[in-house]
């Protein structure tokens, strides 16, 4: 079930929400994530923070993909595994058709990663797209696609999460 506050200005009616939350749960869900949700709700802002935990193969929802649309801002939390996730690219993926389409603000950032492990996928990204592209052999397109992905939004002006201790 996703958690939603409400925000004091009228939304127009094509957007539900003011943020939409793309995180790796596991590395950020009971931390950063939530802290950064609870402090977003307090300011008045409406916010998307998805509670389902997944299962490896589980597709993404309608009802997640109509929150990213509903959004004016999507914040990406890019974590240690957030590249390990395809349910995270896939999301990233129709984050930056949202930027792209419906002029969607996306902000990046970056929680014990270094931004240019992001943009180049080096590290953990690197393990993780050598990973992606044995087991996707044959949608190898798709692959080639969640790395723009990932060059992109790590090359928008974002935060580092050092900048929050």
């Amino acid at each position: 079930m996703a958690s939603t506050s409400s925000f004091s200005w009228a939304n127009p009616p094509d957007k539900r929400y003011d943020v939409f939350l793309s995180f790796r749960g596991e590395d950020t869900r009971s931390g950063f994530t939530s802290y950064l949700y609870a402090a977003l709700c307090e300011k008045g802002f409406s916010t998307y923070m998805d509670e389902h935990k997944l299962e490896r193969g589980d597709e993404i929802s309608p009802t997640l993909l109509k929150a990213i649309e509903e959004s004016k801002i999507s914040v990406v939390i890019f974590s240690e595994k957030y590249a390990s996730s395809t349910w995270c690219l896939n999301e990233l993926v129709h984050i930056l058709e949202c930027k792209k389409n419906n002029g969607q603000i996306v902000m990046p950032i970056f929680y014990g990663i270094v931004p240019s492990d992001v943009r180049k996928q080096n590290g953990s990204y690197g393990m993780a797209f050598a990973e992606h592209e044995e087991s996707f052999r044959d949608r190898i397109k798709e692959v080639h696609q969640w790395r723009a992905a990932l060059k992109e939004v790590s090359n928008l002006c974002g935060l580092d999460s050092k900048n929050f201790r």
